[in-house]
């Protein structure tokens, strides 16, 4: 067992909840994405190494700033590909 998976766990569904923040403060929220965006790419980037990072990163950022899909879980969907899909695929 990864020693961090309940850590990454726990961070991702914090990052995720404060991502979807702005759908209770309407107009507010949606400037708040401006500035969540960008961090939480950068987040993630540091979070997963190496492709996976880089992809939910860029993947994260987008979806922060288009209209109404803070519902989108990234950070989540990000951990459970890096510790079930992708631990899957490397050991066949």
């Amino acid at each position: 067992m990864h020693p961090n998976k309940i850590n990454y766990l726990l961070l991702s569904l914090l990052f995720d909840g404060i991502g979807m923040l702005s759908f209770s403060i309407p107009f507010l929220g949606e400037f708040s994405d401006v500035v969540w965006a960008p961090l939480s790419g950068l987040i993630m980037l540091k979070m997963y190494k190496g492709r996976v990072g880089k992809i939910a990163g860029i993947f994260g950022t987008l979806e922060e700033l288009f209209p109404f899909t803070d519902i989108i879980p990234t950070f989540t969907l990000t951990w459970i590909y890096t510790f079930y899909i992708q631990k899957n695929k490397t050991s066949k």
